[in-house]
């Protein structure tokens, strides 16, 4: 797109009890996520609330991932550690960390690209295959 015919999007907030969270994880538990920003928005940056309400996910991620909690404690483990994560706390996960997220929260995430389903550019080390099953 050309600078004349490319749509802007102004500044837009979003609340996270405005969205459709969908299940994620349980049981035990239950896991939520619901996406804030669509691709159209923004496909650099995909942003995001979650709930986490007891459940264990286990997950590789694709991107780079940022989880500040809102309410509650976030226990991710990762490399050997155990994290736990509360309001006003910030943490990194770099791409391709195998973790399990659990706990009661409700957090946000940010991750990069935000588009990393139709990206896929890296595939991780240990799981050559995940590319293939996310498009």
């Amino acid at each position: 797109m050309n600078a004349q015919t490319e749509t802007r999007l102004g500044v837009q907030r979003v609340d996270h009890v405005d969205l459709g969270f969908v299940v994620r994880g349980g049981p035990p538990g239950a896991a939520y996520v619901a996406r804030a920003l669509s691709d159209e928005v923004s496909p650099n940056m995909g942003v995001g609330f979650a709930r986490w309400e007891g459940a264990r996910v286990t997950w590789t991620t694709l991107y780079e991932e940022v989880i500040f909690p809102i309410e509650g404690c976030l226990t991710v483990e990762a490399d050997g550690l155990v994290h736990e994560v509360r309001p006003g706390q910030v943490l990194w996960i770099p791409k391709c960390t195998a973790l399990v997220y659990s706990g009661f929260a409700l957090f946000g995430y940010v991750v990069y690209p935000g588009n990393w389903k139709t990206q896929c550019d890296e595939v991780c080390p240990d799981n050559p295959g995940e590319c293939q099953q996310k498009r």
